[in-house]
């Protein structure tokens, strides 16, 4: 397989929409409005993942805050399940990953927590677990951990949030 990371555009939506109820049918997939209010959002840079022009996987990232406060959020990632394990989830995640890191600051994003092969990619991506919200997803009830991926630097070494001239090793 060979993956291509391509803007999300409007048409793309028709088949985001049919990932959602095979991926989440339990807690309120996204509806094609959800997908067209993200896309409309200046903030909000949505990507997919194609293999010979099928998509197979999208992704979303909020861009927040300012120039001097910069943060941004994973919205969303989301795989066609027969390309589970194939690595389009880590070009996905990657690809959101860069769009921040072009801002700076901390990444966060939240994730069921019986998600294990996520929690793991994500941490193998520099996210933690700082927090859990309890009943986050809707209406399953599942629990989520909220992550954080501290503000890096060019080399990819941790900012200290109080002193931003010096890096940790």
């Amino acid at each position: 397989m060979s993956f291509r990371i391509e803007p999300m555009v409007v048409a793309d939506i028709e088949r985001c929409v049919e990932l959602e109820q095979l991926l989440f049918p339990e807690d309120d997939p996204w509806h094609a409005i959800s997908f067209q209010s993200e896309l409309a959002g200046s903030h909000n840079r949505y990507i997919t993942a194609r293999d010979d022009g099928r998509m197979v996987g999208y992704a979303g990232i909020a861009l927040l805050g300012d120039a001097e406060h910069p943060e941004a959020e994973v919205h969303t990632i989301g795989v066609d399940p027969g390309c589970h394990r194939t690595g389009v989830g880590t070009l996905l995640l990657e690809a959101l990953l860069a769009e921040a890191g072009r801002r700076g600051g901390p990444v966060f994003l939240e994730v069921r927590t019986d998600n294990a092969p996520a929690i793991a990619l994500y941490a193998k991506h520099g996210f933690h677990i700082i927090g859990l919200r309890k009943n986050y997803y809707h209406p399953s009830g599942a629990d989520a951990y909220t992550m954080r991926r501290p503000a890096l630097t060019a080399e990819g070494r941790e900012w200290r949030a109080n002193t931003p001239n010096e890096v940790l090793s």
